[in-house]
């Protein structure tokens, strides 16, 4: 029998109590292809609501899915994810938001594309899909083109969607990176990275079904203002 090969999908959550289950059940259900299954590594980020229940329902319904379940003190987005990264044994290794705004569908195509491509990193842009406009707020839209352009300017990279949350790497590289970040700068601070390591970034189009803030958008202005800083701060 041939040896099963993995995704892993890194996923932090806090307070996802209302979308988690439904999105773990969206990634049992994708067939990645080429041998591949998936390998949800799942970082509970001091979740006060019934984040904790909702995975461990999942996890008893699906014995058979390999599911690293794992929790710790809020530290913010940043922390989750490089937790997950330490715990990562897939050959390939992708970022997954514990809401709804991301199809795991998509992972198909990206995994097709990095295996055949043979690429060490590729971005699902929203920007180049099917309906490239929708964004649940206009400022969030204008930021992530700010932050797309940054990038370009400063790290001679060719992106439409630099702040996307399907990154994919192999996960040699991404376990190579020593990374600062503790929020949601972790997306421009492994752009930044990667780009000085000499990569050119590809791209795929993706799907993308924005939420609210009522729904449980927590990126703020904030953010973006960070996002900014931390694309001129690794840059010199």
């Amino acid at each position: 029998m041939p040896k099963i090969k993995y995704l892993s999908i890194l996923m932090p959550a806090y307070n996802e109590e209302a979308s988690i289950y439904s999105i773990l059940k969206k990634i049992a259900s994708i067939d990645l292809g080429m041998g591949f299954k998936p390998e949800i590594v799942i970082v509970n980020d001091g979740s006060t609501d019934g984040t904790e229940s909702e995975v461990e329902r999942f996890i008893k319904k699906n014995p058979k899915l390999k599911v690293i379940y794992l929790k710790k003190k809020n530290g913010g987005k940043g922390t989750a994810i490089k937790k997950a990264i330490k715990i990562a044994s897939g050959e390939y290794s992708v970022v997954q938001d514990a809401d709804l705004e991301y199809d795991p569908q998509d992972l198909h195509r990206m995994l097709e594309v990095i295996v055949g491509w043979k690429l060490d990193v590729l971005y699902g842009s929203r920007f180049l899909g099917k309906d490239s406009s929708k964004h649940s707020y206009q400022s969030f839209y204008i930021g992530g083109k700010l932050l797309t352009k940054l990038t370009n300017l400063l790290y001679l990279q060719r992106l439409t969607d630099e702040p996307t949350c399907y990154k994919m790497f192999k996960t040699n590289l991404l376990k190579s990176i020593p990374l600062k970040c503790k929020g949601f700068e972790f997306c421009p601070e492994i752009t930044a990275k990667v780009a000085k390591k000499g990569y050119k970034i590809q791209e795929v189009p993706i799907a993308y079904h924005p939420r609210s803030i009522a729904e449980g958008k927590k990126i703020n202005w904030r953010d973006g203002i960070t996002g900014i800083w931390t694309l001129i701060k690794f840059r010199f």
